[in-house]
Order: structure tokens, then C-alpha cells, then sequence
């Protein structure tokens, strides 16, 4: 596995890699109705692009395949973060975590946060993530849950 901050040219890859792990990781905590409107944020395209131009985009590469990413705002929110569906449970999220933090670190942040999925909370916690507040937002009419939650660097 390798490590390198994310291109232009990968946005197509990523977007594809987003979509099919939310439909598939997540079915179990969101219904069809949640998924398909949280999916539908890979079809803003200047909001990906701005992403990679202006963000630490760190992508975890295997054998050419992009096998997860995360992304860093602000010196200390983690905005994205998702692991390739076929690649769940291999110990990408914890190095890609552990990269984030560290650079949040280098940026000089006391503490790291990020708004964070019902599926992904308990992964978040074993790393000391410590739940603030949960947050429903409506996204086209619709409700989804997710977690405030933050860590002490």
C-alpha cells in the first residue's frame, strides 16, 4: 500500500469509490431512500474539485486501485472518509486516520473532528473519538444521522 495526495485525475475513480461504499457498507444503518440521497453528492463535481485543488486529499493506493481516502479541512475537520467496499477491514482506515492526525498535528491543532456516519462511529471510537452531539440533517427532504465527534491531539 501506498500513499499520495489525490489528482484531478482521480476524482472519477473517487467519486465511483464513494457512491458503491455508501450502497453497500451503509445499507444496514441507512434506509434506500438515505443512501440514494447521500450517493447523490458524488454528482457535484465543482464540490469534488475544489476538494482535491484546495484540501489534503490522502489517497491509500493498492496494486494501482485507489482502496480508500480521507481528507483533511481547516487544519483539523476530516470531511471525507471512505474505504473501498472490497477493501473493508485490512487496516487502511487506520493508517489513512493516523496520516490525518498527524498532519493535523503538524498544523498545530489541539483537536480533530469530523461529522461522522451511524456506520462508521463505532470504528471512530475504538480511536478515541468522543461523541459531542448527534446532528439530523435534511438533505433533499430527507433525514440523515450522523455524529459530531472530536479527539484531542
Amino acid at each position: 500500500m501506498i500513499f499520495r495526495k489525490a489528482l484531478l485525475s482521480d476524482l472519477e475513480e473517487m467519486q465511483k469509490l464513494f457512491a458503491e461504499t455508501i450502497q453497500s457498507v451503509c445499507k444496514s444503518d441507512y434506509n434506500s431512500e438515505q443512501i440514494e440521497v447521500w450517493v447523490s453528492g458524488a454528482k457535484n463535481k465543482t464540490r469534488w474539485i475544489e476538494v482535491i485543488e484546495k484540501r489534503l486529499v490522502l489517497l491509500a493506493i493498492i496494486e494501482n486501485q485507489i482502496t480508500g481516502f480521507g481528507t483533511l479541512k481547516d487544519k483539523n475537520y476530516i470531511d471525507f472518509f471512505y474505504i473501498h467496499k472490497d477493501f473493508q477491514r485490512q487496516g487502511i482506515a487506520d493508517k489513512i486516520l493516523k496520516e490525518l492526525e498527524l498532519e493535523a498535528k503538524n498544523q498545530h491543532s489541539k483537536i480533530i473532528t469530523s461529522d461522522i456516519s451511524i456506520t462508521a462511529k463505532p470504528f471512530f471510537e475504538k480511536k478515541g473519538y468522543i461523541v459531542k452531539t448527534e446532528q439530523r440533517n435534511i438533505r433533499l427532504g430527507v433525514e440523515l444521522i450522523n455524529y459530531k465527534m472530536e479527539k484531542e491531539l
